[in-house]
């Protein structure tokens, strides 16, 4: 069980090497290629402050957005603005979300989230930490897989597994961490199972689509399965 205090502290350590990794950036670097493709690093920073927002429309009960359309007209608004507009704005979402986890409120009840899917409130701040840490991943700038957290590596690898366990168009996979403590299963329970080994960073990074496609993994029983995207 996700402890929703612990997490909120997480995301205001997140939230503040983000900032500080962005402010030495300039306009041009913002306009240049990201890791996510067809995306540019002011995608990734418009992305990450409209999902504060969404998140703030779940706490008051509202759709996290009015359509898929409008979710990726307002990141393509966005990602066009100067440092100084990226900078406020994710100060500013990301105040706004904290501001409303502060309301006393029930985090036990179940909340809607985006395309149907329910969770708990006390694990929507482990969500924004993921949105964070991953895209600041994603940005290129110096901030890799290996620069997160053993904590959130481990807690975010359990999450995509269990996001894939079940799943007809995976194998069943055991992934084994080779650099410290972990095991995780994942998968379905058609086709041969398969093993895959590596440094943790490695394994998030495949379960996340991240990485260069699963460099630096073994595997045991076939070749490293495809995954459906995020």
């Amino acid at each position: 069980m996700n402890d929703h205090v612990h997490d909120l502290r997480s995301v205001r350590e997140a939230t503040a090497r983000l900032l500080s990794a962005v402010a030495e950036l300039d306009n041009a670097a913002l306009a240049g290629e990201s890791h996510l493709p067809g995306w540019t690093r002011g995608h990734i920073l418009a992305h990450v402050a409209r999902n504060a927002d969404a998140l703030v429309e779940v706490f008051e009960g509202r759709p996290m957005y009015v359509s898929a359309t409008s979710r990726e007209a307002d990141i393509a608004r966005d990602a066009g603005r100067t440092l100084e507009e990226h900078l406020a704005d994710l100060r500013d979402s990301g105040a706004r979300f904290l501001a409303a986890t502060e309301s006393a409120q029930d985090w036990s009840r179940p909340v809607e989230l985006r395309n149907g899917v329910t969770d708990r409130a006390a694990n929507v701040p482990f969500r924004r930490l993921i949105e964070i840490e991953l895209h600041h991943v994603d940005l290129d700038i110096g901030y890799g897989l290996t620069d997160l957290s053993d904590e959130f590596t481990a807690r975010e690898t359990a999450f995509l597994a269990d996001r894939w366990s079940g799943r007809a168009d995976v194998p069943p996979v055991t992934l084994t961490a080779s650099d410290r403590d972990g095991v995780w299963r994942t998968g379905g329970a058609e086709g041969a199972p398969v093993t895959v080994s590596g440094p943790a960073a490695g394994l998030l990074g495949w379960l996340a689509g991240r990485g260069p496609g699963g460099a630096g993994l073994s595997t045991e029983g076939g070749p490293l399965p495809a995954l459906p995207p995020l």
